[in-house]
Order: C-alpha cells, then sequence, then structure tokens
C-alpha cells in the first residue's frame, strides 16, 4: 500500500511539474465566416504561467510548432485558422522557439535619400521624408517573396544607369530607354512593379484633419521614426511628423502602423497631441482621373474601396501603350472598426486626381486617436482572387466584420 501510495504521489507532482510547462489557449471565433489571420495573447500571463526564466514556444492542436513573435507592446502573436463560430486549440510550451522565416520587415532606404518601405508577403508600401507625396505609395507583388531590397538595389543599380546615360547621350535614345526598362522597378519583370501615383494627396489609405470649411488639412511627410517590431511576423514602425499650426493651436501627429504576415491590410494608430477641441478627422484614399466612379462607400459595414488603374506616365511614350497594359488593376481599401462614421466623395482636383474618397469620425479632446487599417490588392497577384472591384468589395467586407468581431481567446 505504502508503494502505490508514493508512485500515485509521484505520478500527480509529475502532472503538477507537467502542468507549469504548457499553457492552453483556445481561439473562438463569433461569426459564421472562417478566418486565417494573426492572434494576440497577452505575453505575460504565459510568462506568470511558465515562468519568467522560461523560454516557450507555440504550437497546434497536434504539437507541431507554429511560427510566433512577441510584440513591443506585450503581445503573443501567431496564426491561427478557426472555423466559423468555431473553436481552435493551441499551446504555449516551454522550450527553445525555432528560428523562423521573415515574412513581414521594413527599413529606411537611404538609396533614395529617407524614404521608408515595408511590406510582408502579400503588399507593400512606402512613405516620403521629403518633398510633395505625402500620402501612402505602394508596390504591387505578385509573389510571396520579400522584394523592397531587390527592387532599390536594381533601381538604384549606378552601372546600368550609366550605360543608358552615356548611349542617350550618344543619340541612342532607343537603346537608352532600353537599357532602362531593363532594370527599372516601375516594369513588371515577373514578381511585380511600382506603377501607382501619390503626389500632393492622401495616396492609398493616410489621413488628414479637417478644416474648418470641410477641406483637407493636408499632412506633411514624416520628420522621424522608430522601429518598434522587426519581424518575422509583425512590422511596426512608428512615425512621428511635423508640428503643424492648425487653426492657431501647435499640433503634432504620431501614427503607429503594423503590418502583419498574410494580411493585404496594415493596422494604424493616428494619435494627435495638442487638440484642445473636439476635431473632426478623415481617411480615404485618392481617386484617379483613369478610373473616376469605381469605388464603394459602405460607413454601415466598416469599409470604403477603389479600383485604381495605375500611372503610365513614367513611361516613355513609345512604349507607353504596351506597358500600360501590364500594369493590371489595383485594389486598395479601408476598414474601420470605429462604426461612427459617415463617408463621401470630395472634390478634390490636383493632376490626375479628381479627389478622395473619405471616411469622417470626430476626435475627442480626452483620446485624440484614430485606429483603423489600410491595404492593397493586385488583379495579377496569383495567389489571390482580386478580378474585379466586386471581388475587392467581398473581400473587403469579409475584413471588415473580421475587424468589428476581434477573435476571443482564452487561456488555461
Amino acid at each position: 500500500m505504502k508503494k502505490t501510495f508514493i508512485f500515485v504521489l509521484g505520478a500527480l507532482f509529475a502532472l503538477m511539474a507537467n502542468a507549469q510547462q504548457k499553457m492552453t489557449i483556445t481561439v473562438s471565433n463569433p461569426i459564421q465566416t472562417a478566418r486565417v489571420e494573426m492572434v494576440e495573447v497577452d505575453a505575460e500571463a504565459i510568462q506568470k504561467k511558465l515562468g519568467t526564466d522560461q523560454q516557450w514556444k507555440v504550437t497546434d492542436a497536434n504539437h507541431q510548432e507554429i511560427p510566433s513573435q512577441v510584440t513591443y507592446d506585450g503581445k503573443l502573436i501567431f496564426q491561427v485558422g478557426v472555423a466559423g463560430k468555431g473553436k481552435s486549440t493551441y499551446y504555449a510550451e516551454a522550450g527553445q522557439p525555432q528560428q523562423y522565416e521573415v515574412k513581414a520587415k521594413g527599413r529606411l532606404f537611404t538609396e533614395r535619400q529617407d524614404e521608408f518601405g515595408w511590406e510582408n508577403d502579400k503588399v507593400a508600401y512606402r512613405v516620403y521624408g521629403h518633398g510633395g507625396a505625402v500620402g501612402y505609395d505602394l508596390f504591387n507583388k505578385s509573389t510571396s517573396d520579400l522584394m523592397l531590397d531587390y527592387w532599390y538595389a536594381s533601381e538604384q543599380n549606378q552601372e546600368m544607369r550609366s550605360v543608358s546615360k552615356q548611349l542617350s547621350e550618344r543619340g541612342y535614345q532607343d537603346l537608352a530607354d532600353q537599357v532602362y526598362n531593363a532594370f527599372c522597378y516601375h516594369i513588371d519583370h515577373g514578381k511585380g512593379m511600382d506603377c501607382y501615383t501619390v503626389g500632393p494627396t492622401l495616396g492609398g489609405g493616410a489621413n488628414a484633419l479637417l478644416n474648418k470649411d470641410g477641406s483637407l488639412f493636408m499632412p506633411q511627410c514624416y520628420k522621424t521614426f522608430e522601429i518598434l517590431d522587426k519581424g518575422p511576423l509583425r512590422f511596426t514602425v512608428r512615425f512621428t511628423y511635423p508640428e503643424q499650426d492648425f487653426n492657431g493651436e501647435k499640433v503634432t501627429e504620431t501614427r503607429i502602423i503594423s503590418l502583419d504576415a498574410g494580411s493585404h491590410f496594415n493596422r494604424v494608430i493616428v494619435s494627435y497631441q495638442g487638440l484642445t477641441k473636439p476635431t473632426q478627422m478623415v481617411a480615404g484614399t485618392v481617386i484617379h482621373k483613369s478610373n473616376p466612379t469605381a469605388y464603394v462607400l459602405s460607413p454601415e459595414n466598416g469599409y470604403l474601396g477603389y479600383e485604381d488603374l495605375g500611372d503610365a506616365s513614367v513611361y516613355n511614350a513609345k512604349y507607353r501603350d504596351e506597358l500600360a497594359k501590364q500594369m493590371g488593376k489595383i485594389y486598395i481599401g479601408l476598414l474601420f472598426p470605429n462604426k461612427d462614421i459617415s463617408m463621401t466623395y470630395q472634390q478634390r482636383e490636383n493632376g490626375i486626381a479628381t479627389g478622395h474618397i473619405l471616411a469622417y469620425c470626430q476626435l475627442s479632446t480626452v483620446n485624440s486617436q484614430l485606429i483603423y487599417y489600410f491595404g492593397s490588392g493586385w488583379d495579377k497577384n496569383p495567389s489571390t482572387e482580386f478580378h474585379s472591384l466586386t471581388d475587392w468589395e467581398a473581400h473587403l467586407s469579409q475584413s471588415a466584420m473580421s475587424v468589428r468581431n476581434p477573435l476571443k481567446v482564452a487561456l488555461r
């Protein structure tokens, strides 16, 4: 009897010890649509359970390790798949995590002065630190490869640029153009291209305050940046903008932008310091003259979207018609967790732009910030099925529903 008691007691202690080596994470989906997206878990809660001196990893229901990351703001993130109205189980287990493939990253591209670019396996973006292009610029991708380093290196190939220049100076302009076309990132060489134009607009999803007359108080280019998350699953950067005089107030804007692996959308937290009274703010995308009516506004469902046809003006006139065919259709959209918004088209003629589609919200002095999502897709990306504005709107609708109904996480 004594031996049996000791055996049972030992087994109990073993189970208790094992329990401290693993935490169960149950993820529930409150909507009918199946979802594959990044989920966030409080990393401190896991540390308390497993011990602060422990390294730990995430495994699925079959105890197979899956990529994870701890973010700057104390979140453990990993990608989950959950059926409509279903639940999925994952575990945080003590153990050495693997080195995961980087699927989201960004940096300052000093090759082009102060351009800052970031990307994941779906999309790529950049902002400028100088000049008149103040909105979000985007690159189209038809590959899951991270491409910005390659594109910038190719575009800044000084040897090829020198050859093109020499040919032009010798009177061989046609050959010079062909050499430039061979390495230019404005041309699709099989993995994507830059054919989107921003200019002095909000581009593909930026924000602005509203003047008293309802016009846009346009933002400036960023002043400073700080990288908060370097990947492998989430890239996060904080941009601080120059102080501006807005209706007699000194206002400073900050944006924290996060892009997760596998997502078409960036999450942005916009905040203002210096506002002393409630103020209207907008976020939206520019409408170009090449496709002036191809947009959708759905404030009740929390999204707006646009079908952009790209800008062929960067091409030599001789090749413009042919190269324009490769630009395809660029789909741009914004998602809003906040239900207290309105939307409209606002005319603002500017170069090749007719105006913007905008979502309006009210900023209070207590909490002068807005959280929203901006993103894009391309009809030439074989991994997606965006071939019409209808296709894109369906994706926007589902994504907005997910944003407004976040996955629920239970720990034990």
